[in-house]
């Protein structure tokens, strides 16, 4: 933040669309700043481009506007995917397919006549193409993709497979692990991602697109500011309406109106400061990959006094914990009290901001991955929806299972002491009963470890507006956590990054006398009043 703000003071940067010397400067950077991140995933710029878009999921709709505009567009996509590859389905005028598993793509990559009997991709016509998404890494419990379907894919001289261009959603990878494009030829065709991922700042992504494969994206219709070389408006005729988009690359053609010049700025010093704390991402795979494996070790041990696992973690058979082919550093579970009921994923997030540890609950915008994990038919799925199930509510459990998981990702900065914080607070929920857990706060933790909340906001669901009351709540936590200030030092502050970079920071202590009551229950209600009026009806 420092080096991008001396960019800032120090130079004057302008829209690099004109030939002010502002707009120049701009223009060098930009340019310098793209040819810094192909190399920094290794991808030659003879055989790939670089397109800056807003995120991973503006990536990823740039190329399905390029797809659906073809007279006839298929599209497959792996169960695990992110809500943004799914979405794409909707648009596929050919259709699509869910590849339920690694082996039903395997079986589709092979000869197998058994590939056939689901609905898969035949080119009759050269306007006839296929697109062929999955994620590199889960998004939900860190699973590791094969990273060799689309050479495969590129080389199969299997006519369904004609015409089938390939995405790989690298985003969830790409924070921890080495993207390596330096094999052109079995490279995907197009790769989506966020640089905050990797360096928490700027908020801004890519599309890197193999110059084989970016002509498909010419057949787009719409043009943005800066992509066009000429533009006739249809004044008379409609049929006068014209327009000539340019063609010297891929990032000229498709960088929609202004670069976001600053961010790309921004982005150079990121990368700097990242090189110079951590060399390279080989060293931060190594890294999280140690970690992860003692963390997974120390979830797995934790049980409660009559034997009950506290967790229930969501691992793949076929993924390792410390091996960086297979599994990345994050780890999704559930916990359950000593009778084997399931703690609510709310209440757990509720606990953890409370303590100052970052992590996420719910859907995790994986509806594949949490079907498969919960054993959530689509039936249920949908009586789950008809229940009140919504993405980001409080409604924890239905029908004896639960609605979401529980995330943990590790990233660059953690380390070993954030392991042991995190497993310390985990074990305060050891032989604990699930009616006993709520909001924890100050001097609350008995002697015995059990949890008691001054107020159960449970108590007042009615009250506040069903579809907010997980905003609410946490956003309880948070002002119950901020009334504590004064007393925090009788309970621990756990920082844990849930994005790379990202961690909880203790806040300074008030003077104030020791035991002294910071809040009544008078002012809690007063908390309680103000979040009704933000969050109710």
């Amino acid at each position: 933040m420092e080096s991008f703000a001396e960019d800032m003071n120090t130079s004057l940067f302008g829209n690099p669309h004109s030939q002010s010397p502002s707009s120049m400067r701009s223009t060098v950077r930009i340019n310098r700043v793209r040819a810094r991140m192909l190399e920094f995933f290794k991808a030659d710029a003879e055989f790939f481009d670089l397109i800056f878009v807003a995120n991973a999921t503006a990536a990823i709709k740039m190329v399905m506007d390029g797809m659906r505009d073809h007279d006839s567009f298929w599209y497959g996509y792996h169960a695990e995917s992110h809500t943004s590859l799914v979405g794409v389905r909707e648009v596929a005028s050919k259709g699509s397919r869910c590849f339920t598993s690694d082996s039903d793509v395997e079986t589709w990559l092979s000869n197998d006549a058994a590939s056939l009997i689901r609905p898969s991709f035949q080119s009759k016509t050269t306007e006839d193409i296929g697109l062929f998404a999955y994620p590199a890494q889960s998004n939900m419990n860190g699973r590791r993709l094969p990273l060799s379907w689309p050479g495969r894919l590129r080389a199969s001289n299997l006519k369904r497979h004609h015409q089938v261009y390939s995405l790989l959603d690298a985003a969830a990878f790409v924070s921890t692990a080495q993207l390596d494009l330096s094999d052109w030829e079995n490279a995907p065709d197009f790769t989506a991602l966020s640089f905050y991922k990797i360096f928490g700042f700027p908020d801004l992504g890519a599309l890197l697109v193999r110059k084989d494969a970016g002509q498909i994206l010419n057949k787009r219709r719409y043009f943005g500011g800066g992509t066009v070389d000429m533009v006739i408006n249809a004044i008379d005729e409609p049929k006068e309406a014209w327009f000539a988009r340019k063609n010297t690359s891929a990032h000229e053609a498709f960088e929609d109106g202004t670069p976001a010049f600053h961010s790309i700025i921004a982005l150079d010093s990121a990368v700097e400061i990242h090189q110079r704390l951590y060399t390279s991402m080989d060293h931060v795979s190594r890294h999280t990959n140690h970690l992860i494996q003692t963390l997974y070790q120390r979830f797995s041990a934790l049980s409660h006094r009559n034997g009950a696992p506290l967790c229930t973690i969501y691992h793949d058979a076929n993924s390792k914990y410390g091996d960086g082919k297979t599994q990345g550093p994050t780890i999704a579970f559930n916990i359950r009290d000593r009778h084997g009921r399931w703690i609510g994923k709310s209440q757990f997030e509720e606990s953890a901001i409370a303590n100052g540890i970052q992590l996420r609950t719910g859907g995790v915008c994986n509806p594949g991955g949490i079907a498969q994990s919960l054993n959530f038919t689509p039936q249920e799925m949908r009586h789950n929806f008809d229940e009140g199930l919504r993405c980001g509510n409080e409604l924890d459990e239905l029908n004896g299972k639960p609605t979401g998981i529980i995330r943990v990702s590790l990233g660059a900065m953690s380390n070993v002491k954030d392991i042991n914080t995190l497993i310390d607070f985990m074990s305060r929920f050891i032989d604990l009963e699930r009616q006993d857990i709520g909001v924890p706060t100050v001097g609350n933790w008995d002697s015995k470890g059990a949890v008691h909340t001054a107020v159960s906001l449970s108590e007042r669901k009615a009250s506040i507006h069903p579809r907010a009351t997980r905003t609410a709540r946490t956003a309880f936590a948070s002002m119950w956590k901020e009334q504590n200030r004064s007393n925090m030092g009788l309970i621990p502050q756990f920082p844990l990054y849930d994005v790379a970079g990202s961690h909880g920071v203790k806040p300074a202590p008030l003077e104030c006398q020791p035991h002294e009551p910071v809040s009544s229950r008078g002012s809690i209600e007063k908390l309680l009043d103000r979040l009704r009026r933000a969050f109710c009806n």
